[in-house]
């Protein structure tokens, strides 16, 4: 069974290089897709509180075919809309799985969360509630204590959703094991996923300055930059640029140990 391994830092940069090489390969087919996943998304924000939950149920799905889609441009195949609902064909009830497994880590984080901050984070959340001064830096103190432990939370959720719609998809592997296999990966590469992450955020900050507009190019990175990560980081064979480097690495490291020792 594939296996994680561990790559140095700088890779979380080379990810996001990868990426944009990647979305530079079919930029209009890229923007297009993206779009239609937003409107799907929005779409279904039309059904109160259901279509939330219908979106990250199958979000999973569309995760795996856009990453699908990410194959055949490494291939040197073209990139297609019809990529975005490949997961609907080949493995859908694994990748609902692993969206129910999602679904429902947001749901008791967001209960952990309501929790903490009290009845009166409650009021003000759903109901608009005002607060006199002193009341208001209560609330304020269980919102940041509350903010903490959410994010406590959603970070070891996301390291076990991250690679897992691949793992499914590319691998037939079961959702648990898929889930599992993906946190301990995000674990092993803590480093070079702690500055992949702060690089998108300056990127996603910049992107969102000329009204937004460079989130068109920063979205389709993103996506492209995940199938990236896991070629890297579960060795697939692959033509992309950050596999090359580690290959030559591996090459020359394999080289020099059956090389006999010098006296």
């Amino acid at each position: 069974m594939i296996e994680a391994q561990q790559v140095r830092g700088r890779q979380g940069l080379q990810w996001i290089l990868s990426g944009f090489y990647l979305f530079r390969l079919s930029p209009f087919i890229w923007i297009l897709l993206c779009f239609t996943l937003i409107l799907i998304a929005a779409t279904l924000e039309l059904l109160p509180l259901l279509g939330k939950f219908i979106f990250t149920l199958i979000s999973p799905v569309f995760m795996a075919g856009i990453m699908a889609g990410c194959r055949s441009l490494e291939h040197g195949d073209q990139l297609e809309l019809g990529h975005l609902f490949v997961g609907f064909r080949k493995n859908a009830i694994p990748l609902i799985t692993v969206g129910g497994f999602y679904l429902i880590g947001q749901v008791l984080i967001i209960g952990v969360f309501m929790m903490i901050g009290g009845s009166a984070l409650v009021d003000m959340l759903l109901y608009g509630k005002r607060f006199d001064e002193q009341e208001l830096m209560i609330v304020m103190d269980n919102i940041l204590s509350a903010s903490l432990a959410g994010l406590a939370l959603t970070v070891p959720l996301m390291m076990s959703v991250w690679f897992a719609p691949l793992l499914v998809m590319f691998e037939n592997m079961p959702p648990m094991i898929a889930i599992r296999k993906s946190f301990f990966a995000c674990l092993k590469n803590i480093i070079p996923f702690q500055i992949y992450a702060i690089i998108l955020i300056i990127l996603g900050v910049l992107a969102i300055m000329p009204y937004g507009l460079g989130l068109l190019i920063w979205l389709p990175t993103v996506f492209a930059s995940i199938y990236v990560s896991y070629q890297d980081i579960f060795r697939t064979e692959s033509t992309l640029p950050v596999d090359k480097e580690v290959a030559e690495e591996t090459t020359e490291k394999d080289t020099e140990s059956n090389q006999p020792p010098r006296d």
